[in-house]
Formats: structure tokens, C-alpha cells, sequence
């Protein structure tokens, strides 16, 4: 990477990363941006292609990135059939055109399905997290063995930043929610152990895989749409219920587990849904707030994901488990991106000097103009910490950003705690797959 993208992923570790104002970083922003393109437009197909649409050589404004943005759709722009017929040389080659390393070929004649997959590309430097495809195709996100070691540091740095604990190992890790298999989710669990635990408790049951998710996913619509043979509906049906007996299992031992490990420095580990879900049942047990340690911490990411829950359910949660309003870690991120955007004790989540955020209007097609006050739209990124792919993303979600200072004190944009998928919204999430490789795919199909 260039001098100007070190020079601000190298504030990771900085304690004053979140207080420099967003105008004093914009020079190196641009800069770092400019390094990237130069660097990576020869690398990745995809982005080659944008810049020649654009007709963009160079950054030199945030204006500028707007048309080199990746739509969130774009790693998932392969053809299905690709996917579900077991096609992985050519599902290699579309892979390349999104990576800045190149994939070399393997022998796919003896890869029997994507977990397979992953793992072969895994051995040879490649790490793909891939989404767990509930919507009917999974994305798959490339990523390097630099771009793991950044975010498992960046996280280990905002975890202390939020919580304002030390990187000390004195708590036993307790997760309360099962895992999806892939890279990125190793590392956010073992980086944590590494930093604060002495010990940790997965939550029962093998982490499932994408192949799994994925083969629920195409017999689910297999049955929808009246294609699935006898044998599949009872193999799917059973397969649900074991999983959900698993899953119930599970909550139920873990609340045992919290409760017979109430007396030791407990961080708690969970999406919120799940963690309100077993707290309750804590309570339901008999014990409260005066059983637990009073130094225990919580981890929380992910949103509520569409559950429902009380208006107040953080602060139920936290009188249960007797943990203190700044032991609460709480974060904004995505699979897209490599950086992870901590929550403030003003509720509002702090973008760091190597991320760039942009908002888009619904389109995500033209930035909106910076000011003062509350801007509202679509949130763009350009993640400069990553190595394995392009940064520059179009998400899918609908933000409100304040570029001035926080009520907490610090400086530079941050994000309303109140994020929106615009997929849920009444018109739905239209956005197309900014620079379609659609020729690409053709050419190799």
C-alpha cells in the first residue's frame, strides 16, 4: 500500500483515532484513494472496468469515488447455476475478477460442493467469507491473510476504545449464539479470547456451513415451488427440527452455564435477539443483577436482524447481568467491509480515519453534500485497510450522519443508531449491481 493509506491505517492503535475532524483527514483520504486506484485498477477486473466507464484515472475529489463503487449485489453477481451445479473453475474465474491477487486454477473435478471449495482456496492464501445465502444466494467475499490480521487488530482496538478496558486476559467468554463457519468469524471470536479471555464457551453444536445454509435455502424454494421430490420435504423437515431442537438445547444449557459461572468476570457474547432471549430466561430462573459480577462486559453486533423486542430491552439485559452501560460494546459493520465501527456511550457509532463514508442518495448513483447538521441516505464505504479486493462499496443500508462533533466529545462523522435496511422498506431495495460484469460472465460461461 501507498504511504498516504499506511499513514492512516497506522492510527488503529491510536487512542485519538476517533477525535480528528473529518476535514483534516480529507487530503490523505483522497490521497490514500488515489494510491488504491492506481495500484488495484490493474489488479481487479471489476474495478478496471468502472474506471474505463467513468472515465477516471484518478481520485481527486470524494465525488470521484462514487461511480467506483462496488453495489453489495456485486458479490453475488455470478450466475446461479454456476453455484448450484457444482461449475467451481468458472465460479474461480469470476472470483478473480472481483480479488487484487490473482486465483490460480486447481483441479475441480473432485470438489464436492462450496465448503470444498472454500477450503481449497483457503489452503492457497485465499479466504472467502461467504454470507449464509437466507435470501437464495450467498455472497462471497474475498479476502487476504493482511486483511484478517487488520481486522482481527482493529477489533481488539475498539473493543478497548468502547469499553475502556484493558487487553487483559480476565474473563470467561460465554457465546450465546450459534456461528456461521467461515474465516471472518473465527477471527472476531479468537481475537477477543486472545485479548480479554482466559476461556471461552461456544455455544453448543458444530458451527453450520454455507453448503449447509445454501442446500436448506434451494430446498426450501425447491418445495415452494412444487419441485421437490417426497423424500426431500421429510429430509428437510427433519433437518429443521433438529436444528431448531439444537439451537433450543442450546439456549437453554447456556443460561445454565451463565448462571453456574455467576460469580467469575463474564463477557457475554451474542446478537442481541438471542442475548435478551436468554437473559430472560436467567430471570425466570431466579437470578438478577446482585448475582453476577459486577465487572462483566457485553458484546453485541449484527442488529436485531427483524426480531421484535421491548423498547427497553438493552437495559433489561444489562440488569440482569449486572453489567455497567460503558461495558457494553456494541458495533456497526458488515461482511463487505474490513472495519468494524464501534458505539459510543451517546449511542451513535464512530467512523475511523481509514474508512470513508459516503452518503449516497437511493439510487447510491450521487453522493449527497456535506454539511452541517444530520444528512440521510444510503451509506457508501471506502474501506482503505483492505488488500484482497477493492475497498469501495454501496450498501444496502439507509443512515443518518452528523460529520461534526459527537455528544461523547469526539470528532468525525458518525452513524445514528437507528440503521434501516431499505430492503425493508415499503419500495424494497432497487439498487442495481454497480459495474456489472455481466460481459465478463459471458465471456467465460
Amino acid at each position: 500500500m501507498g504511504t498516504a493509506v499506511e499513514k492512516l491505517t497506522d492510527l488503529v492503535d491510536s487512542k485519538d483515532r476517533y477525535s480528528i475532524p473529518w476535514a483534516e483527514l480529507l487530503p490523505t483520504q483522497i490521497n490514500a484513494s488515489n494510491e488504491l486506484l492506481s495500484e488495484r485498477a490493474g489488479a481487479i477486473k471489476l474495478l478496471a472496468n468502472r474506471a474505463q466507464e467513468s472515465g477516471l484515472k484518478e481520485v481527486r475529489a470524494l465525488e470521484d469515488l462514487v461511480p467506483l463503487l462496488f453495489a453489495h449485489t456485486a458479490y453475488k453477481s455470478y450466475p446461479e447455476n454456476w453455484f448450484t451445479q457444482g461449475k467451481w473453475d468458472r465460479m474461480g474465474l469470476w472470483l478473480d475478477s472481483l480479488t487484487t491477487h490473482r486465483i490460480p486454477k486447481i483441479d475441480t473435478s473432485t470438489i464436492d460442493g462450496i465448503d470444498e471449495w472454500v477450503k481449497r482456496l483457503d489452503v492457497l492464501g485465499h479466504y472467502l467469507c461467504c454470507s449464509s445465502g437466507t435470501t437464495g444466494k450467498c455472497s462471497i467475499i474475498p479476502s487476504s491473510m493482511k486483511d484478517r490480521t487488520f481486522f482481527k487488530r482493529n477489533q481488539v482496538a475498539c473493543f478497548a476504545w468502547s469499553t475502556g478496558l484493558e487487553p487483559r486476559r480476565q474473563y470467561k467468554i460465554v457465546s450465546l449464539t450459534p456461528i456461521a463457519k467461515n474465516a471472518r468469524n473465527e477471527d472476531a471470536t479468537r481475537c477477543i479470547l486472545d485479548a480479554f479471555g482466559y476461556l471461552a464457551r461456544p455455544f453448543p453444536g458444530e458451527p453450520i456451513t454455507v453448503g449447509q445454509v445454501t442446500q436448506m435455502v434451494r430446498l426450501r424454494r425447491s418445495i415452494a415451488d412444487g419441485t421437490a421430490r417426497p423424500t426431500d420435504s421429510a429430509g428437510y423437515e427433519a433437518t429443521v427440527a433438529a436444528r431448531e431442537k439444537m439451537i433450543t438445547d442450546g439456549l437453554q444449557s447456556t443460561a445454565e452455564v451463565l448462571v453456574a459461572s455467576r460469580g467469575e468476570k463474564l463477557l457475554i457474547n451474542g446478537m442481541a435477539a438471542t442475548m435478551f432471549q436468554i437473559s430472560e430466561t436467567v430471570r425466570n430462573m431466579g437470578y438478577a443483577a446482585d448475582d453476577f459480577d459486577p465487572d462483566n462486559a457485553l458484546m453485541t453486533g449484527g442488529g436485531l436482524k427483524g426480531a421484535k423486542l421491548p423498547a427497553d430491552y438493552r437495559e433489561r439485559i444489562f440488569e440482569t447481568f449486572n453489567v455497567r452501560p460503558e461495558r457494553s460494546f456494541q458495533f456497526y459493520g458488515m461482511q463487505e467491509t474490513n472495519t468494524m465501527m464501534p458505539r459510543c456511550r451517546a449511542d451513535r457509532y464512530h467512523v475511523p480515519p481509514w474508512l470513508i463514508l459516503l452518503v449516497l442518495d437511493q439510487t447510491g448513483d450521487r453522493m449527497l453534500p456535506l454539511g452541517k447538521g444530520v444528512i440521510e441516505g444510503r451509506a457508501g464505504f471506502m474501506d482503505l485497510s483492505i488488500d484482497g479486493r477493492w475497498g469501495g462499496l454501496i450498501s444496502g443500508d439507509k443512515v443518518r450522519v452528523d460529520y461534526g462533533q459527537c455528544a461523547c466529545g469526539h470528532q468525525g462523522p458518525t452513524v445514528d443508531k437507528e440503521i434501516v435496511r431499505y430492503a425493508d422498506l415499503a419500495d424494497g431495495d432497487r439498487i442495481s449491481c454497480a459495474g456489472t460484469i455481466d460481459a465478463y460472465v459471458r465471456g467465460i460461461a
